[in-house]
């Protein structure tokens, strides 16, 4: 070229160093290409305008995607758009790879984008990094989708802001890796240090409460929401003079600030530092960037749930009781875990209720429902539970007026989609004689573990559920906790886990309930451990995630041989007992009574002797019934060790009227009880007593080398 000579038109100066222009406006949705875009882009060479969905019919669709997200990390740091696209041909084939550069703009009042760049083919590796990444083969691209797929699922899984740091910690990004990182966080007009990795101990402590307004890259990206790139320890110390004596000192040669942003706000900064230069090129700063978006989710969710569990356990401290003192003979251990969802408190309740003259209340509920309703509607219910009693109520009296409360406060509005049930158990203890006098509305009967470790339930009297008929009756039922013996009360929470009914779920518990050995404390964390794994005495912790439904558990133990409880020794009795009355007007509990033979002798040796005696209980028992006007009462007693072990029944009435044996014949509907017994028992009699008469008679189990 001739001095003078006028210069040549930009155009041709490109297309002389086969570069292409491109204009793209996302407002009218075209794309014009010179020639030598075109003819890169696999069409005839010369200029014309496109459809965006004819481009992008030119373009490796993994690549057209990528690029909205360059974009977007430009317009956000004021820098060029940068990005690598494979060219496909019409039968899907890549043809060559092209970089392209641009400058876009974004009018933030139309939401519209205008870009215009070159386009120039790429012949070979652009060089790589000391970690050796390639740029063009598709190796680096291939490794960071599956490095940025990895890291959102490690994060998404992080539930606490200890456990989102130890992932942060331990990403290994394609091709360049920090060896430290930091987040810092905004308290007011403040940075603060969430954590950090790569550093000593101590060593953020220049770092720790810094001011927003210190000229520091992070407070910077703190006050901006714009990330800083510093790939010299040169870049660094011009344009930080004031704190590159605190960076100085870790000896890094680069450093990426970026801010972690969420809903819009900047909630603090994400710093990764590198031992060796990095220049962040465009697909480095879009890792980073992915990388800081995906942090941010998972610190805010992090935290959320921590702020959370912070508000659940004081809800539950609110709501649930101490267990209030020591009371002399017994001895009482609880446990509440909530489940899984929500703000982890539900309906499900336990309470000790202080009575006159020494004695106590236990209750345990449970309020349909697992969410902040249920909830305040057990708070509100156990305050009624607990105002009934004080006034001197007995059980059943309890029950009925918590019942109208309970239905008043649910029935207040015309909402019957909302309307709530609730179950309940009351029992008023008398310490010193063990009775234990229980109202049922609905709930699980209470089961007793006897001295020797048999578990049985024992079937109590009760109603519907509190706040279905407010005029509903719940009658009471007498019990006896004999020294030794522990009572266990649950929600169906402790049953119905892990895929089990009632059934297969209380068979579950009561393999625990038989086999403990230690103290009342040591049996209730082995019950919620047969349920959910190991547990601990808190109520929150890594079992809130696994609960299906909530769990209230309340244990009664009354100190004595072979409790564990207090200072006494744990030597297992051998002498077992259960004691049931059958009323006039309640002949289905004979079916309780035979099925609570069966449960006290659930370990006998001979099957056919259970047999015989649940078929003679049922004779004894149907006799006082039908021949008398009296009530029967059925005792039954197992003594010995097993192998040699004696089983003694009574059923006792008030009639004086004896039994006598007859012989009916073929055809006679009765007549046969005494013979039965004289047939199966190896022992039986008549006992007149001060007031009545017992019937009783005796087995004794087979040895085992007489079987």
């Amino acid at each position: 070229m001739r001095t003078g000579e006028p210069l040549p038109a930009v155009g041709d100066v490109l297309a002389a160093l086969a570069t292409g222009l491109w204009h793209w406006n996302t407002a009218t949705e075209l794309v014009t290409v010179d020639a030598e875009a075109a003819r890169l882009l696999g069409l005839p060479a010369e200029q014309t305008t496109l459809t965006q969905a004819q481009a992008r019919a030119r373009l490796h669709p993994v690549d057209w995607n990528e690029i909205t997200g360059v974009v977007q990390l430009a317009v956000a740091e004021n820098t060029l758009a940068e990005v690598r696209i494979r060219v496909m041909d019409d039968q899907g084939r890549i043809i060559r790879v092209v970089r392209s550069r641009s400058k876009p703009s974004f009018d933030r009042v139309k939401k519209e984008y205008e870009l215009i760049g070159t386009l120039q083919e790429v012949t070979e590796p652009s060089p790589g990094t000391p970690a050796g990444r390639s740029a063009v083969t598709g190796d680096w691209r291939r490794s960071r989708e599956a490095f940025l797929l990895d890291a959102g699922r490690a994060l998404a899984e992080a539930r606490s802001t200890e456990e989102v740091l130890r992932v942060a910690a331990g990403l290994s990004m394609p091709g360049f890796s920090p060896d430290g990182l930091a987040v810092f966080g905004i308290t007011g007009d403040r940075l603060t240090i969430i954590g950090h990795h790569g550093q000593e101990p101590g060593d953020e402590g220049p770092f720790t409460h810094m001011s927003l307004e210190t000229d520091y890259p992070a407070a910077e990206v703190a006050r901006t929401g714009r990330a800083v790139y510093l790939s010299s320890p040169e870049k660094y110390k011009e344009r930080y003079p004031l704190t590159w004596p605190l960076a100085q000192q870790f000896g890094r040669q680069s450093w990426a600030f970026l801010p972690l942003i969420v809903a819009g706000r900047t909630m603090g900064a994400w710093m990764a530092a590198f031992a060796y230069p990095v220049a962040f090129t465009p697909d480095e700063r879009s890792v980073l960037t992915t990388v800081a978006r995906m942090l941010a989710q998972a610190l805010s969710r992090a935290g959320a749930a921590e702020t959370q569990r912070e508000l659940t356990d004081g809800l539950q401290r609110s709501m649930l009781p101490q267990l209030g003192p020591e009371i002399p003979g017994m001895t009482l251990a609880a446990r509440y875990i909530p489940t899984g969802g929500g703000l982890q408190v539900g309906g499900d309740w336990y309470d000790m209720i202080p009575l006159p003259r020494g004695r106590f209340a236990l209750v345990i509920g449970d309020v349909q429902g697992h969410d902040v309703r249920a909830a305040g509607l057990m708070g509100q219910l156990r305050i009624a539970l607990r105002a009934y009693a004080a006034e001197g109520h007995r059980p059943d009296a309890v029950l009925s007026r918590a019942s109208r409360f309970f239905y008043g406060i649910t029935h207040s509005d015309d909402d019957l989609a909302g309307l709530r049930f609730a179950t309940c158990l009351y029992i008023e203890v008398d310490p010193v004689t063990g009775v234990l006098e229980t109202a049922r509305a609905g709930h699980l009967d209470p089961a007793i573990r006897m001295a020797d470790g048999t578990v049985i339930v024992r079937p109590t009297a009760g109603g519907l559920p509190l706040g279905i008929d407010p005029d509903s009756d719940y009658p009471t039922t007498r019990l006896g906790l004999e020294p030794g013996e522990s009572m266990m009360i649950c929600t169906d929470g402790l049953l119905e886990t892990g895929g089990h009914d009632l059934d297969t779920g209380w068979q579950r518990i009561r393999k625990t309930l038989e086999a403990h050995e230690g103290d009342l404390e040591g049996l209730a964390d082995a019950l919620v451990q047969a349920v959910h794994g190991p547990s601990s005495h808190h109520t929150t912790g890594p079992l809130a995630d696994r609960r299906e439904d909530d769990i209230a558990l309340l244990l009664l133990c009354r100190q004595g041989e072979g409790c564990g409880c207090g200072d006494t020794v744990t030597v297992r009795p051998s002498v077992r007992r259960t004691v049931l009355t059958v009323a006039q007007d309640e002949p289905e509990r004979i079916a309780e009574g035979r099925q609570q033979l069966r449960e006290l002798l659930h370990d006998w040796s001979c099957e056919d002797q259970v047999d015989s005696a649940v078929l003679l209980v049922s004779e004894t028992l149907t006799n006082v019934l039908v021949h008398t006007d009296a009530d029967a009462l059925l005792v039954a007693e197992v003594t010995g060790a097993p192998g040699g072990r004696r089983m003694r029944i009574e059923v006792a009435d008030t009639s004086d009227d004896l039994p006598h044996k007859r012989r009916p014949g073929e055809l006679a509907s009765s007549g046969r009880g005494l013979m039965l017994i004289e047939l199966l028992a190896d022992a039986w009699g008549v006992a007149p007593q001060g007031e009545g008469k017992s019937i009783w008679f005796e087995l004794h189990e087979p040895r085992a080398d007489t079987r």
